[in-house]
């Protein structure tokens, strides 16, 4: 009965990048502890989730595909080492990208959480 509305678009959309942000999340923390090792390669989410992603959505099947769709980790292959040690990691790149993910963290919590709400009020037949 319940499982349409979590197959819609927005929901799954917002779930998928939800675990893209968290894996990032990940990333950035690992990338910040390593800082200083030498020969380090800097990791992100791998930029063909993103490409699926929006092949997806641009078909319409994305509660079909979604399943399949998992965001991964991989070596960022844009950065470039400043260093003699070949450790791509730029401290500031991380702390700015730490901050732009919470950010979005912070959106896609709330985007979740408002579909549960209405759902909460659909099934109650009032508001909190």
């Amino acid at each position: 009965m319940i499982d349409p509305i979590f197959q819609t678009d927005n929901y799954q959309l917002a779930r998928k990048l939800l675990d893209a942000a968290a894996l990032r999340q990940e990333a950035i923390a690992s990338n910040v502890a390593n800082a200083e090792t030498p020969g380090y390669r800097r990791l992100d989410v791998a930029p063909d989730f993103a490409q699926q992603l929006k092949a997806s959505v641009a078909n319409g099947d994305l509660a079909s595909r979604s399943a399949n769709l998992k965001p991964q980790l991989a070596e960022d292959a844009s950065a470039r080492s400043m260093r003699p040690d070949g450790n791509t990691v730029e401290i500031e790149h991380e702390l700015l990208a730490m901050n732009r993910n919470a950010v979005e963290y912070d959106y896609l919590s709330e985007v979740v959480s408002n579909n549960l709400k209405q759902l909460k009020v659909a099934i109650s037949g009032r508001s909190m």
